[in-house]
């Protein structure tokens, strides 16, 4: 059987220092994912659905809908905000030199948080207001969050740290779908401004749920790349 992808070995770690634009894009990450993972999650347990069914957000779109998917609704948000939060520390190479043991259990917690928040998003997608594109792009993205979060655990327990930390690198940047979301959303609303017409969220949110993460796995490949881990290439 044909194989789709290959692995394929770049340049060795450490060829290209990382320098000042690096650290000063990790804190940008790191302070965006806080942000988005207390705006999205803290209001969802602090008021009811239908006291935020008001507000912009999901909650009028689930007020009422089954328990059982108003229960998954919130474990989404709370195992993607768990994730969010600690997935950007994981890459912070302080914490994994000078406490490898912190490193490793926040590890383990945030691939709980990706698993209840993507097994979470399975139940959900097929109630997304933007229809079948809603349902494909954000089933698409919990099988994706979900795959990557086991390759990488099942590559840290062979003691394959580069693989691992390849594979981290891009179930973060799904994990970091909430955040580029949350940007390309009040563009796409407010675009049609440019061309003299009324914003519409209903037309920007049609496209977020491929637009959320799929540049994010392209940027992801590239760094992947870029910092020589195992990545991939379609066959020549």
């Amino acid at each position: 059987m044909t194989r789709l992808i290959e692995p394929v070995r770049t340049a060795p770690a450490g060829t290209r220092p990382r320098g000042i634009r690096s650290r000063i894009g990790w804190i940008f990450v790191l302070l965006t994912a806080l942000a988005v993972a207390a705006y999205a999650a803290v209001p969802y347990f602090t008021a009811s659905l239908e006291t935020l069914a008001g507000s912009p957000g999901l909650a009028g779109d689930y007020v009422d809908k089954p328990p059982f998917v108003q229960a998954a609704l919130y474990a989404h948000i709370a195992g993607g905000a768990v994730a969010l939060a600690l997935g950007a520390l994981q890459f912070w190479k302080g914490l994994r030199a000078r406490a490898p043991r912190v490193h490793r259990w926040a590890g383990r917690v945030y691939l709980a948080g990706v698993a209840v928040g993507g097994l979470a998003g399975l139940v959900i997608a097929p109630t997304s207001s933007a229809g079948y594109v809603g349902f494909f792009g954000f089933t698409a993205l919990a099988v994706l969050w979900l795959v990557t979060g086991w390759r990488a655990y099942r590559a840290i327990r062979r003691g394959e740290v580069r693989s691992h930390q390849a594979w981290m690198i891009r179930n973060y940047a799904l994990t970091y779908s909430a955040v580029t979301l949350r940007i390309w959303l009040p563009l796409l609303v407010f675009a049609p401004l440019l061309f003299g017409q009324t914003p519409d969220f209903d037309n920007a949110y049609a496209v977020v749920p491929f637009l959320a993460w799929l540049p994010n796995l392209v940027f992801a490949e590239w760094l992947i790349r870029r910092r020589g881990l195992p990545s991939y290439r379609l066959p020549v």
